[in-house]
């Protein structure tokens, strides 16, 4: 693994992201993300009310504009080559954000009071969106990659283990069949000894591409916005099973916590992100009831009586 400087479940389950309004009518199979992985292993009781109970969360600046900044870079490889420059980058930001608010419509409450961005006027944080996008041509020259998808769904049932699911930003495959998988992150670069939970969301999309495709990645790659950092690790078999076997333990720690209904909370320094701090017993709050319907619905797993 290097670093080196160069100038979702979803609402049928537990993939990427929020719930977004228009969630599909049919629920699809419960799946496990490396996101909703992450959050079990951060805290139980966060997964338990993403996941399970699904409770709202204020929108967030840094989340709205991470998917922006996803957008143009997806809709940017529609150009042909030759025409993908920082420019035509920009031009796309203002109709993709209209995009996004009328896909979102809450992600306008961020300019009113009480709101993440409150008090920063529209063009302005556009402008930060740009800015990120900027960093992204001093990174990569997008007119001599011709990825083979982008924004690719991908999943994979791992024998006696959970359905497991996920979102890839850009998927590379070279003349000889190597593939890079490639993630964008807005943020800035893990520090030294940090990036344990980075390369665990990419090892997870390793995982999934060598179960369906049977081809190990030659590359996994994440390209920090943020501060101009690439983080790129090429995995080895052993690398991914030591991955499946996380995943198989943290699923079986779900399951664990579904049936007895113990989704515990975990006290760290990012209880002070946390939007269900009001709700949570290690701040003086009550949790819900826990639905035992909604456990076997979202969860596939019954709750012990």
């Amino acid at each position: 693994m290097t670093t080196t400087a160069a100038t979702d479940l979803l609402p049928e389950a537990l993939g990427d992201g929020p719930v977004p309004a228009t969630a599909p009518a049919e629920p699809r199979r419960p799946a496990l993300s490396p996101s909703r992985a992450n959050d079990f292993m951060q805290c139980p009781l966060l997964f338990r009310y993403r996941v399970v109970d699904r409770l709202p969360e204020p929108p967030s600046a840094a989340a709205a504009r991470g998917t922006l900044v996803h957008a143009v870079l997806e809709r940017l490889y529609d150009a042909p080559l030759g025409e993908r420059t920082r420019e035509a980058a920009l031009e796309l930001l203002p109709g993709e954000w209209d995009r996004l608010l009328e896909a979102e419509p809450r992600y306008a409450q961020l300019f009113q009071p009480g709101g993440d961005a409150a008090g920063t006027a529209p063009d302005a944080w556009l402008d930060g969106a740009g800015r990120l996008l900027g960093t992204y041509f001093t990174l990569e020259d997008p007119n001599r990659l011709q990825p083979e998808a982008r924004e690719l769904r991908v999943e994979t049932q791992l024998d006696g283990g959970p359905l497991l699911r996920g979102i890839v930003d850009r998927l590379d495959v070279a003349p000889d069949g190597a593939i890079r998988v490639v993630d964008y992150k807005t943020g800035r670069a893990p520090r030294p000894g940090f990036e344990a939970s980075a390369l665990f969301q990419m090892r997870f999309y390793g995982l999934v591409l060598w179960r369906e495709r049977g081809v190990l990645p030659k590359m996994l790659q994440l390209v920090y916005l943020g501060d101009g950092q690439i983080l790129r690790a090429e995995p080895r078999e052993r690398e991914l099973e030591v991955a499946e076997q996380k995943v198989r333990a943290v699923w079986s720690a779900i399951e664990t916590a579904a049936r007895t209904g113990d989704f515990a909370p975990r006290q760290s320094k990012l209880c002070g992100w946390c939007a269900h701090q009001a709700v949570c017993p290690a701040f003086g709050g009550t949790p819900p009831q826990l639905d035992p319907e909604l456990v076997r619905e979202r969860l596939g797993v019954t709750v012990e009586a």
